[in-house]
């Protein structure tokens, strides 16, 4: 005689099996539900509508593109965007490159001469970051312009090549719709202080430890 299952025995158990696949997803809508109950009145309690003061800061990689990101979107919604680098120089970029697609919405100045170990002139890197937060100033105050790059402004604060409490200041001081990130190692507390959102790269693992040098399209 056959041991084999009886045909009924397949049937009852995909059954059970079906049944029980529906409990859990009803469990599964039903704490989904509770979530997006949560997750809304969370959303519809947020009124405040202001311009805000990001700083991307952290010894990771990511500060600047997540800026040019940030960019790259307020330009999409069809916003006035400028851009003031500190310390790079003009030489050539993939993001600066993309961006000029949107030449009548974006303002894009570098202000610096490269990094202080190439330029070996503290005078010299003071004087251009002078200029650059000159023209920083300049681009906040056009009424037009929703948001402004300060890329490598935390070099120039952290080498004090500018004042802290005068630059804080300024970016506490400026018109209430205008958002502004900052990017740069070592942020000074007084600009975190200051900031309403401030995010930290991490240095996790970089292909330059292990002999991988600068490419075209992910460093520049």
């Amino acid at each position: 005689m056959s041991d084999s299952p009886k045909p009924e025995a397949g049937v009852e158990a995909g059954v059970e099996a079906g049944v029980e696949a529906g409990v859990e997803a009803g469990r599964w809508r039903e704490k989904m539900a509770r979530r997006k109950a949560v997750q809304d009145a969370e959303v519809a309690g947020k009124t405040i509508e202001k311009g805000l003061l990001l700083v991307h800061t952290g010894p990771g990689k990511g500060k600047t593109t997540a800026a040019m990101g940030l960019a790259l979107r307020m330009l999409g919604r069809g916003r006035a965007v400028a851009i003031v680098q500190f310390i790079k120089g003009a030489w050539s970029t993939g993001e600066r490159g993309a961006l000029a697609r949107f030449d009548d919405l974006l303002a894009w100045h570098s202000m610096g001469e490269g990094f202080t170990w190439e330029t070996q002139d503290r005078a010299r890197d003071i004087a251009a970051c002078a200029r650059a937060w000159d023209e920083a100033r300049a681009q906040m105050a056009r009424p037009e312009v929703s948001l402004v790059v300060l890329d490598e402004l935390c070099i120039a604060l952290r080498y004090e090549y500018l004042d802290v409490a005068e630059v804080v200041g300024t970016l506490t001081a400026r018109r209430p719709g205008l958002h502004v990130v900052v990017t740069g190692r070592n942020a000074p507390a007084a600009l975190l202080e200051a900031a309403d959102l401030v995010t930290e790269m991490q240095a996790v693992k970089h292909p330059f430890k292990a002999g991988v040098k600068a490419q075209e399209g992910i460093e520049f």
